[in-house]
């Protein structure tokens, strides 16, 4: 996909946390490079390790490229930063990869800096995601969560989702679109699925 400024313009907008803090919502562009490993920093140690499965301080040269520098198909990624103040602080992200055998298949994973945790923002970049994953043929998302992220594991037990011990890690494969509980706001709902088709317009928080 050749993606242009107005790609990302388009599918820019501004949402509020239950707090009323408002946060600039996008597609992640190469240059969110030094955002990635900032917020990386502000993750807890425990974070870090339920959210990468493994013990991590640092990303080399060659994932923040992976990380960023994607192809909006098979790869989505949304990036949620501060829009009050000259500051944008990139608080939260969301991806999705398709699986090279099974393209309708991809592994999903949201990670949100611990002090905004609560506030409802992994449910609206889960929204965007899987909108997105929706309008490029994905059918399902598949996560690997650790055995003892109960919180995690809590909430995607529900019925419909699908759930695959394997070593340590639980597989859940979650069927698109998305149940109509995902979101607490179903008008909510309705106008992040626009924004993340681009198709609402853009508006800016100074």
């Amino acid at each position: 996909m050749d993606i242009t400024d107005e790609f990302i313009l388009t599918r820019t907008t501004i949402v509020y946390l239950a707090d009323g803090t408002p946060v600039r919502v996008r597609p992640i562009v190469p240059a969110d490079k030094p955002r990635i490993v900032e917020g990386l920093a502000h993750l807890s140690v425990e974070s870090r390790y339920l959210r990468f499965l493994r013990p991590i301080d640092h990303l080399s040269k060659e994932q923040l490229s992976y990380l960023t520098e994607i192809d909006y198909r098979t790869h989505f990624a949304w990036g949620a930063e501060l829009a009050g103040g000259s500051r944008h602080r990139g608080i939260g992200l969301a991806r999705y990869v398709c699986q090279t055998d099974d393209p309708t298949t991809a592994e999903a994973a949201v990670a949100v800096l611990d002090e905004y945790q609560g506030r409802g923002l992994g449910g609206i970049l889960l929204a965007l995601l899987a909108e997105s994953a929706l309008e490029n043929g994905v059918e399902r998302f598949r996560s690997y969560v650790l055995s003892q992220n109960r919180k995690v594991l809590d909430a995607l037990t529900r019925p419909g989702i699908e759930q695959q011990l394997e070593d340590d890690m639980i597989r859940f494969d979650i069927p698109l679109p998305l149940p109509e509980d995902a979101l607490r706001d179903s008008a909510l709902y309705e106008t992040l699925r626009a924004a993340a088709r681009g198709e609402i317009e853009v508006r800016l928080v100074r």
